[in-house]
């Protein structure tokens, strides 16, 4: 079998032998005979919480709490394994776990009490009772001779033997069947085998010998039994014979998490599909016919994923070699070896000889599957070098002038956070104890309701095309298979969206690839799934638009263009010293909430009465939309949201896509129907952040002063119009004080899933372009950056390019602070010192301001409800229009109600958001929420404490509950909102968009490897200014999650499309968001005191949003550490680099000897395998 990177960490599970697993992956027929421990196993809110949920929950390492029981699980496990682990090990455990809100950070703080140097905080987790229960049960299971399985499904076959002989007798009895020991391939394909044999019982096939040769690994072997067999030999025999094994070790260390490799085979390299981890020499197999033993050499391999491993055979074992003195082995998959009697003269002939070959060797076709061909090509000429420059080394030898050997680092834990971080009450998130026990129940963990039904949406897969017909005919064969809902099933209106240009089912064209055409229903999600591929459907292709360059070519753009013109910008280019004249683009991202869309339609069976349980931000569209698709009242439709696992946008209105297919098919057959998107149909059909191209053209003086601004955005909105007019011009000044403008915004419209909010809502997108023409201005001028940008810094009372005067402004003060706690001076000093000394890896520092308007801006959604309870025995429950998605609004808002009831946070409960206590709510979203619910909470509290008065007026010294208690008669529940005073005229430029502003400043050092584009993360140092915060802990988590998310952003996360319009990247293998192991290796945080805010509840300030564009500092330092590396080349002018800052751009910008020897194919000349959208 293969494995599959980066899985989804909610589900991890622990298993007999003290090892995680992905529950998403592991057959449940591999279960039998093991014992199974989950998160709920280990500790619980009714009883007691082991530590290490404790301990994720206090650190506020827990914020939607979707990945917190994967988390917990991987700690629990290495405990269970090493009872005293060091951080490094502590790092290494969470490889395979993926987090979207936290940042990492305080998982990692909190779990750092675990470590060895923690020891004396250590105090006894084992469960007595537990550990006999399961040793117990092992030991029975050990005394048990194993027997042949067989389990038999609908259309598969398992059978796991217990003998090599019964192996193959098997295999020759079914030729086809497929064996699986981890399952990480077939499961994440989506493949379909009639016949699985397991030999995970083989004894054969778990043998590990050890030879005079090398080591023999069975081939049911697990990556992690590899792993440490192979660590035991390092540390055991000499170093010379050992380079194979360390290599392998640095391989695997790269590979997958551990909850892959617990289950992924040794066998992966080898494997007759051919993917491919390193190349062993040695590989036995066996059939009916007998054994034999092949070499891994130039003729294993016979084509792409294909060996000369026959079908019928069974790979036994892998053997790796023991290497010889004076042998060499790099993980590159480059090695050359030497001996005494015939040397090779290692010298600078011999590099350009070898890399003049690999250059012709990987003459690869422009248009190869995977894209990245000049990159590929370049990196293979990288590693041999990288490889030469260590052979070089090892021998003693000398290269002419400096060597660096540019290696993979890694990530330290951070230090911890400095107490001043941490101003008034950090109250710990109030459902983070539920959520690491597992016990938070999220939309899809609400129980079956009887007679429930499963549905799965059909899709199109053309991304513009006439529909000629549908056949849902095949589909009623598959078991279980109820009905096919279509357009034609609507009782209301099929017309939806927020621009009313959508359609809830599409009927005679489909304008992208996943546009929902209809939907199955079926008894269990196993067989609607089956359904929904059976269904055919033909199709008339007309020709797509995707990209937004061919959107400009054909004019293809929603109506609404937005403009905004400040000053004379005529007059201010001719008074400039210079004019500089780019562009800029900015790829889209995925929002990857780790719970994907799920809604659960329950009708009421009366007056077109139906209950949605949605994981949603905003109620109040589900509800209208539902409402519209059915042809009722909105009155009829309750929609309640307990959590959601994340959100940052995506559910704002992408929900509603899904929401109405769920309640018309609900509604049709008249029983509950329930659907939760895969990970791969969610990032098909959901859309996400809006790619950008920026053209800009600045004037500035000698000096580096703006004198004047041009600027077009183009934004690809794809094939609706959503939300894609609120994203604006109005950060397209970022910080700066620009006294002309010229600016204009046009949204594309192509055949691409509909691009919605996500986190910072277009914001970091003008801002990002603002720094790219700062950046060419430094250069320009010869400057400092950080002097030209302090030199255009806003000041207090200055007029914004959409006259907005900034009040309050902190700013500078910030910029001062992040300048001073960073050390900038000192440390740039120390970077130009490491550039001069090191010819392939370069450092780079950047600081950067960001100024993000507060408030929706369309005024009449700055709005908001709140119902107060109180009980008579004195207990109180909220309600309010805002939705947790682990940005702890409701625990910020149980503190206002505690300080606004003057009583203990411990009597006030927050129970769910639904449409039926507080009606016409606006989406969780802009940053606001706490902003305006927290002013309704506030507002219904005190009109409950104005009814009080009397009451406590005549008993001064009762208590609470005295006081309610005599007010028992009185109504104390009631609604309040509150609405700022707001609103903007694009075509007067006069208003007030935002309420008012957040501030912040980054400063961030990081590392680059010219040779591969890989950078490192070295530092970052942030000065927020949130007010005065309602709640420290939970700020300071949304400015570390931001920023990460940022980072995923602006150097990771890449979204490819074919030209056609399809959609590559569809899951976390394909898709990489940041990891543990990417957040800088120092990462400080703090708040900037004494900055009250009069226009927001007890002087707060929104955080959700204006943190995430700090990380463009890691962009911009990514960018100086490129420009070292082209001086070295003798390149100064300024040149482009596009978002995100991938190893691929980073490479390729990093032009020297191997990026001339792969020139690029010329454009036209060929069809791309991917596209830029």
């Amino acid at each position: 079998t293969g494995v599959f990177p980066g899985v989804l960490s909610r589900n991890v599970f622990f298993i007999s032998g003290h090892h995680t697993a992905n529950a998403c992956l592991f057959p449940i027929c591999a279960l039998h005979h093991v014992a199974v421990t989950t998160v709920e196993g280990i500790g619980n809110t009714k009883s007691r919480l082991h530590p290490v949920q404790e301990r994720i929950a206090k650190s506020h390492g827990s914020q939607c709490g979707f990945c917190t029981p994967g988390i917990v699980m991987s700690m629990y496990t290495l405990l269970r394994n090493k009872p005293e682990p060091n951080m490094e090990d502590i790092e290494d455990a969470f490889q395979g776990n993926l987090c979207r809100c936290t940042g990492y950070r305080p998982i990692l703080e909190g779990y750092r009490t675990f470590a060895k140097a923690w020891a004396h905080m250590r105090d006894s987790w084992l469960d007595v009772g537990f550990e006999c229960h399961l040793n117990s049960f092992l030991q029975n299971q050990k005394n048990k001779q194993q027997k042949q399985l067989c389990f038999k499904g609908e259309r598969v076959m398992w059978i796991q033997p217990t003998t090599l002989q019964e192996l193959v007798a098997l295999k020759s009895q079914y030729p086809n069947a497929k064996l699986v020991v981890g399952n990480t391939e077939i499961r994440l394909k989506n493949m379909l085998y009639p016949v699985i044999i397991a030999p995970t019982w083989i004894a054969e096939m778990n043998a590990v010998q050890h030879t005079e040769t090398g080591v023999t690994f069975g081939a049911a072997c697990t990556l992690s039994s590899v792993e440490e067999v192979l660590r035991k030999a390092v540390a055991e025999l000499p170093s010379y014979k050992t380079e194979v094994f360390k290599a392998a070790l640095e391989q695997l260390r790269w590979f997958a998490g551990p909850q892959i490799r617990n289950v992924a085979v040794s066998d992966v390299g080898v494997s007759r599909t051919g993917s491919e981890i390193i190349r062993l020499p040695l590989i036995s197999s066996c059939s009916a016919e007998g054994k034999r033993t092949v070499t891994m050499d130039e003729n294993f391999f016979t084509g792409y994923r294909k060996t000369i491993v026959k079908p019928e055979e069974i790979l036994l074992s892998v053997e790796i070699p023991y290497s010889r003195e004076v042998s060499f082995f790099n993980v590159r998959h480059f090695s050359l070896k030497t001996d005494h009697e015939m040397p090779i003269d290692w010298n600078e002939k011999l590099l350009q000889d070898a890399c003049r070959l690999l250059a012709g060797e990987m003459d690869l076709s422009p248009s190869a599957p995977g894209g990245m061909v000049d990159f590929r090509r370049t990196l293979t000429l990288s590693f041999f070098f990288k490889f030469y420059l260590t052979v070089l080394l090892k021998l003693s030898k000398h290269h002419n002038g400096p060597v660096s050997v540019a290696g993979e680092g890694r990530t330290e834990v951070p230090k911890g956070q400095a107490a001043e971080d941490m101003v008034g009450r950090p109250l710990m998130h109030v459902s983070a104890d539920k959520q690491a026990c597992g016990e938070a129940v999220y939309c899809d963990d609400i129980p079956h309701f009887e007679n429930e039904l499963y549905l799965t949406l059909v899709t199109s897969t053309k991304a513009h095309a006439k529909i000629i017909s549908i056949d849902a005919s095949e589909a009623q064969s598959v078991p279980g298979f109820v009905c096919f809902v279509s357009a034609k099933d609507i009782p209301g209106s099929n017309i939806t969206g927020i621009a009313n240009d959508e359609t809830v089912f599409a009927e005679d064209v489909v304008t992208c690839v996943g546009h929902i055409i209809g939907a199955v229903l079926a008894d269990t999600q196993e067989h609607s799934r089956r359904a929904a591929k059976a269904v055919k459907i033909k199709y008339e292709e007309l020709k797509p638009i995707v990209t937004i360059q061919e959107a400009i070519e054909n004019q293809s753009f929603f109506k609404s263009i937005k403009k905004i013109i400040k000053g004379d910008v005529k007059k201010g280019f001719e008074e400039s010293d210079h004019i500089l004249e780019g562009e800029m683009y900015i790829g889209g991202q995925e929002h990857f909430y780790l719970e994907t869309h799920c809604t659960v339609a329950v009708p009421k069976g009366e007056g077109g009465e139906m209950e949605l349980f949605v994981s949603t931000q905003n109620l109040m569209k589900t509800q209208e939309f539902v409402a519209s698709a059915l042809g009722v009242p909105s009155n009829r439709i309750v929609v309640r949201v307990k959590r959601m696992g994340g959100g940052f946008g995506g559910k704002e209105t992408r929900s509603t896509i899904l929401t109405t297919a769920v309640s018309v098919a609900a509604f049709k057959i008249g029983r509950p129907v329930r659907c939760m998107l895969d990970r791969d149909e969610d990032m098909l059909i959901s859309g996400g952040r809006h790619p950008f191209l920026g053209r800009y053209k600045v004037g500035f003086m000698k000096n580096g002063k703006v004198k004047s601004l041009e600027v077009s955005y183009y934004s690809n909105g794809g094939n609706s119009a959503d939300l894609s007019y609120g994203v604006t011009l109005f950060h397209l000044d970022n910080s700066y004080n620009i006294p002309n403008v010229s600016s204009m915004g046009t949204v594309c419209k192509t055949n691409l899933s509909s691009n919605t909010a996500f986190r910072g809502f277009g914001g970091p997108q003008g801002m990002m372009v603002a720094e790219c023409w700062m950046s060419d201005i430094a250069q320009k001028c010869g400057l400092p950056p950080e002097e030209v940008r302090k030199l255009n810094l806003y000041n207090e009372g200055d007029l914004t390019h959409f006259n907005q005067k900034l009040e309050g402004f902190t700013l500078q003060r910030c910029w001062d602070e992040c300048l001073s706690s960073s050390s900038f001076h000192a440390r740039k000093k120390l970077i130009e010192e490491f550039n001069k000394q090191n010819r392939w890896k370069k450092r780079g520092m950047c600081i950067i301001p960001t100024k993000f308007g507060i408030s929706f801006t369309v005024p009449f959604l700055n709005q908001a409800g709140a119902l107060v309870h109180v009980y008579t025995d004195g207990s109180v429950l909220v309600t309010h229009g805002g939705t947790e998605m682990g940005q702890g609004l409701h625990t910020k808002m149980i503190q206002v109600a505690s300080r606004s009831l003057g009583i203990p946070t411990s009597k006030i409960y927050i129970s769910e958001t639904s449409t039926n206590t507080v009606p016409n709510t606006s989406p969780t979203a802009a940053s606001v929420s706490a902003d305006i619910n927290g002013m309704a909470v506030h507002n219904a509290c005190q009109t409950i404490l104005k009814r009080l008065d009397p009451i406590k007026q005549s008993n001064p010294k009762g208590s609470w509950e005295d006081w309610i208690k005599t007010a028992y008669e009185d109504c104390v529940s009631l609604s309040a909102t509150g609405i700022p005073d707001l609103g903007y005229d694009f075509e007067k430029n006069e208003g007030k968009p935002f309420c008012y502003f957040s501030y912040g400043v980054a400063c961030s050092e990081v590392e680059i490897d010219c040779l591969t584009g890989d950078h490192k993360n070295v530092r970052t140092d942030i000065v927020m200014d949130v007010g005065t915060s309602l709640n420290p802990a939970i700020d300071i988590g949304q400015i570390e999650g931001a920023f990460v998310q940022g980072l995923g952003l602006f150097t990771m996360e890449e979204l490819r499309y074919s030209p056609e319009g399809n959609l590559y990247t569809r899951g976390p293998g394909a898709y990489k968001i940041p990891a543990f192991g990417d957040i800088p290796t120092e990462f400080y945080v703090s708040l900037l005191r004494d900055c009250p805010n009069s226009k927001a509840v007890y002087s707060s300030k929104a955080v959700g949003e204006p943190p995430l564009f700090l990380s463009a500092s890691v962009f911009y330092a990514i960018k100086d550490a490129i420009y070292s590396a082209r001086k070295e080349s003798g390149l100064t002018e300024p040149f482009r680099l596009d978002s995100p800052a991938t190893p691929e751009r980073i490479r390729n910008a990093c032009v020297d000897i191997f990026t001339k020897m792969c020139p690029s194919a010329e454009p036209g000349t060929f069809k791309p395998w991917s596209v830029r959208v």
